[in-house]
């Protein structure tokens, strides 16, 4: 390899600035292209520093790696993606700086985006390391270097510089930027493996050797240390890391990569030069791209003269912070078992967990029941344990740290400034629900404890996994709780339980039988100079003034066919293929809304039909998923149909969607933010920030606003604006998406270009967007909100139809109100029901509650008629129970005056319901409490029999449930209940043997005694 800049690398980067030219001058000068020759930089790369430098601040750091890149090798710093990560469903959290740049390594960028130009990028990307595969929660606190989120610093090259440039780069960084004493740092490379067939990275070798790096200094590792690979499939390649003594002065070798915490990685260089294929098999990429990732906590450790990570300015005035609001000694950093108490890893816990919750909530991510919002629900809570349990600290405290997270982070990351108010309240509403759940979690492990026997050492594994599941109580405070009892829990039925939970979870989505265009395909179009679809068709429809849209006929010419991971010539009749063609009128799925379904014809075959069943956009091609119906093949001429129904349902939705978003800030205030949307044929779909649930006023207001807009049938303006001079627009509504360059800005009853006008004062709906949309807000038609309610904690959920449907749904309110008063209205008339007709109202109220909560109508109108219902319920609940107790008063009496006082009472009564029969049991042990009670009931024709039975408190020679489950078990039935009360079914056709052995069962018990 070449050790100067090579002359086509020059020429791009002809401008660069002139220290970097005199930098490169100097490297020619003393790197040879003869690798095994090369002239050692020692002199002018390895400068020695005796001491580490200690005078570095956190904030100084991070600022000068991206000036660094920026400033001398022409790197464009991009901002930190959020921590969700955008459109990859295979992670919870960006786990990694590449992660965000995924689509140019699988060659999937918009070619029309910011992002498809870049060459040399550098940024410090905030990364959530917890659930998944990368899973570092329950490691966070023990030691003094785990962490759920940390910052990566990284530089990239796409398709730029490589290997050499990479090493240069990364070397003089940290021993001249940094000043990082050279001797003190030591490298690995990759040794090569022979079952892959990967010989050893001896060019990265020679070039760390000719920089000066001491062969000692020098090591070789294997796959598993320094191979990195994207995931299953996808780039990957050797990686060369630099790793740090602590210690200095000696020979550390042997203890790199051998997990001591005096030899740590600092910096990982990957070069990604291969592809895992689907198969496990590795391809070289089309072209070469360099990813690094260098954690800065590690680094300001190192560069601030300690040892651990949370003795360093991103921390220690968050520590300073919690001993303030707690009742425990400050913070001495200990560990293991001199960790008394464990109060210094509660330290630890506390400070980590409230910057991931502060940086995730800022982020759109809320703690929730799944997903990314699961692990931060469990973040959370195991933050609250150990600050109230462990530090004592009182209730609010960990909320109040935020302001002191913000302090230190806010100048990278300004958005937790912005947001502080709002992620102290979330974590505050879950922390006082959480100390909720706990407090009734440890009621149920009480009630749990007194049932089992004396003998017991094991606790029902499906309590535990109830109680952690659903009250989100973790298992190893339940595991701790018992452990002081002398008991544990059944870990092989918990492992099971969790088992199946999975199982349960795992749902097969369309997306994985969707057809992908693989990046070699990708890389065989571009290099085949095949030019990327033409899309701007789908935009290509007007109003005729009879009101009916009219869209353009699309005549198209086949480019590519994609069949079993390769693209091929042709397609034979009913194969599966992927088809991408010069121009399009299909909308592929993006920005939220569904992809346009219908057909297309070849020329000369008019009644052959090839149904396009989804559409995907890959780096600028448009890939039609068809299953062929005859032959097709590369370069053939077909006529392109969109299912125009669904086409313009879709748009209908999409400019409603605006209109919606619009109509939520200007009522709920600016603090309302878009958090994901949907948009498909039958219905919207709309998440947004907001503190709680909306009212019933609130719901009506934003559905009138909605309403005065349709009606207003105001214009829809759409125009591509460069996107710099677009984000410019006042008021404008951007989501965390990459837009293309020029971008598409949709406005309602404004003109664009009257936007950027200082004098334009009316408040209006501004979106970028790629989506199709109506040419007027009339078309709408009608707007009903059909559902909303809170996903998590601060964020809630519209569902929204339009046109006929929002017309039926009101319609069925109508109804359904009907029903209601009507319901009302019988209830007023009967003054004395009896049981059978209040159980008979009972039953209509459940039904017409089911109805009211399931069928589509405005959801203001479900919340009153809910309101309502729920008002009738108690009514009828109320008349029931009194009717039920003085039903079985009646019966009690009959029943005394012919048992009287007697040891055992068995006998029937005639009822239809266990309650009224528990009734009669209760008020006939009141008035004998001496007596052991049994009562059944059979119901005839069906021969069901029902049972209750109660004894005396504190009678230890029989149980009720051990009694009630004789008698039911011989009638084929079940029972259950406590010592004192209990209750089954059974059946039979005659009852006389039934009562004559309960009565023998109880004479034989109570015998036994004397």
């Amino acid at each position: 390899m070449p050790t100067a800049v090579k002359p086509h690398r020059r020429r791009r980067a002809a401008n660069m600035a002139a220290h970097m030219r005199r930098l490169t001058h100097r490297y020619r000068a003393v790197i040879n292209k003869n690798l095994t020759s090369r002239i050692s930089l020692r002199g002018c790369l390895s400068r020695s520093y005796s001491q580490v430098q200690t005078d570095f601040s956190s904030n100084q750091v991070r600022r000068t790696f991206t000036d660094f890149f920026h400033d001398l090798y022409q790197h464009i710093i991009v901002p930190s993606s959020p921590v969700r990560p955008r459109g990859d469903p295979s992670l919870l959290f960006v786990n990694a700086g590449m992660n965000q740049f995924k689509p140019i390594f699988l060659g999937a960028a918009d070619p029309r985006s910011e992002m498809a130009t870049y060459r040399r990028v550098v940024n410090s990307q905030k990364c959530v390391r917890a659930g998944g595969k990368h899973n570092d929660l329950e490691d966070v606190g023990r030691d003094v270097y785990h962490h759920t989120f940390f910052e990566m610093l990284g530089n990239w090259s796409f398709g730029d510089y490589f290997k050499e440039e990479a090493c240069i780069m990364a070397w003089r960084l940290l021993t001249e930027e940094y000043r990082i004493p050279p001797e003190r740092l030591y490298v690995s490379y990759f040794a090569g493996d022979t079952t892959s067939g990967l010989p050893a990275d001896e060019e990265t070798r020679h070039i760390w050797l000719s920089m000066g790096v001491p062969s000692d200094h020098l090591l070789p590792f294997g796959m598993r240390d320094n191979f990195w690979e994207m995931g299953e499939i996808g780039p990957c390649g050797p990686c060369t890391e630099i790793h740090y003594d602590h210690i200095g002065g000696r020979n550390a070798a042997s203890l790199v990569n051998a997990d001591s915490p005096d030899v740590v990685e600092i910096w990982n260089l990957v070069f990604m030069q291969y592809n895992r294929e689907a198969d496990h098999s590795l391809r070289s990429l089309p072209q070469f791209s360099v990813d690094t990732g260098m954690g800065l906590e590690r680094l300001v450790t190192i560069l601030q003269g300690q040892r651990s990570n949370y003795d360093t300015d991103l921390f220690t005035p968050l520590l300073s912070a919690i001993q303030q609001c707690s009742n425990c000694p400050e913070y001495r950093g200990r560990t293991g078992e001199a960790d008394v108490g464990k109060v210094d890893m509660a330290y630890r816990v506390v400070a980590d967990h409230v910057r991931t919750l502060s940086v995730c909530i800022a982020d759109g991510v809320y703690p929730g029941m799944s997903g990314a919002e699961l692990v931060l629900r469990r973040i959370l809570r195991r933050a609250v344990r150990f600050s109230t349990e462990v530090l004592q600290a009182p209730e609010g405290a960990l909320a109040s740290l935020v302001p002191t997270v913000a302090r230190i982070l806010g100048d990278a990351y300004p958005e937790l400034h912005k947001e502080t108010d709002r992620i102290m309240d979330i974590i505050n509403e879950n922390e006082a629900q959480f100390l909720s759940s706990l407090k009734q979690g440890r009621r149920v492990i009480d009630r749990t404890l007194q049932r089992l026997e004396k003998n017991d050492t094991l606790f029902p594994a499906p309590v535990a996994w109830s109680l952690h599941r659903n009250l989100g109580f973790p298992l190893d405070l339940i595991g701790l709780m018992l452990e002081e009892k002398g008991l544990s829990v059944d870990q092989q039925a918990l492992y099971e339980l969790a088992i199946e939970n999975e199982k349960c979870q795992v749902q097969t989505s369309i997306g994985d039988t969707l057809v992908h265009l693989d990046l070699h395909s990708l890389a065989q179009l571009q290099s085949g100079e095949v030019p990327h679809t033409d899309d701007s068709p789908k935009y290509h429809y007007s109003l005729a003034q009879d009101g009916k849209y009219v869209f353009q006929p699309c005549h198209a010419t086949v480019q590519a066919l994609y069949c079993g991971q390769s693209l091929v010539s042709k397609v034979a009749g009913g194969q599966r293929c992927g088809v991408v063609l010069d121009r399009t009128c299909f909308y592929a799925e993006q920005g939220g809304q569904s992809h346009d379904q219908g057909f297309f014809i070849r020329d000369g075959l008019p009644d052959i039909l090839y149904p396009v069943e989804a559409v995907q956009l890959a780096g600028g091609y448009v890939v039609h998923q068809v299953t062929a119906a005859e032959v097709l093949r590369k370069g053939d001429q077909v006529q392109l149909y969109v299912d125009e129904p669904q086409r313009l349902a879709c748009m209908v939705k999409h400019t409603a969607t605006h209109v919606l978003n619009f109509v939520l800030r200007q009522l709920l205030g600016p603090s309302v933010e878009q958090r994901g949307s949907h948009v498909a044929a039958d219905r919207l779909r709309f998440d947004f920030s907001v503190k709680g649930s909306l009212s019933i006023p609130q719901l009506q207001e934003i559905e009138r606003s909605i309403h005065n807009i349709i009606t207003e049938n105001n214009a829809v303006y759409i125009e591509e604006v460069p996107l710099a001079r677009a984000k410019d627009i006042p008021g404008l509504r951007t989501v965390d998406e990459l837009y293309p360059d020029p971008v598409r800005v949709v406005s309602v009853a404004v003109p664009v270009a009257d936007l950027f006008n200082s004098q334009t004062d009316r408040r209006t709906s501004v979106e970028l967007c790629c989506g199709t949309h109506l040419l007027r807000t009339g078309e709408i038609g009608d707007l009903v909100i059909i559902s909303e309610r809170q996903m998590v904690k601060g964020i809630s959920r519209i569902v929204a139809v339009t046109g006929d449907d929002a017309r039926e749904a009101r319609e069925a309110g109508q109804v359904l109100t009907q029903e209601v008063e009507s319901l009302l209205a019988r209830l007023a008339v009967v003054a004395s029901p009896s049981l059978a007709d209040a159980h008979r109202l009972a039953k209509e109220v459940g039904i017409l509650t089911d109805a009211v909560d399931c069928t589509p109508i405005p959801q203001w109108k479900r919340r009153e008629l809910q309101t309502r219902l729920k008002g009738l319920q108690r009514t009828t609940n109320t008349s029931i129970r009194k009717l039920e107790t003085k039903e079985a008063a009646v019966e009690a009496q009959s029943l005394f005056k012919k048992n009287g006082n007697k040891t055992i009472v068995v006998d029937t009564v005639d009822t239809d319901s266990i309650s009224v029969l528990m009734k009669t049991v209760n008020q006939y042990s009141d008035r004998a409490p001496g007596t052991l009670v049994m009562l059944l009931s059979h119901q005839q024709p069906s021969g069901k029999v029902l049972c209750a039975c109660q004894v005396p408190k504190g009678f230890s020679a029989l149980s009720a449930s051990d009694w009630a489950l004789t008698v039911c078990t011989r009638l084929g039935g079940n029972a259950g209940g406590s010592a004192t009360v209990a209750k089954g079914t059974g059946s039979v056709a005659d009852l006389t043997e039934a009562l004559r052995c309960a009565e023998e069962y109880a004479q034989d018990k109570t015998q036994n005694i004397h």
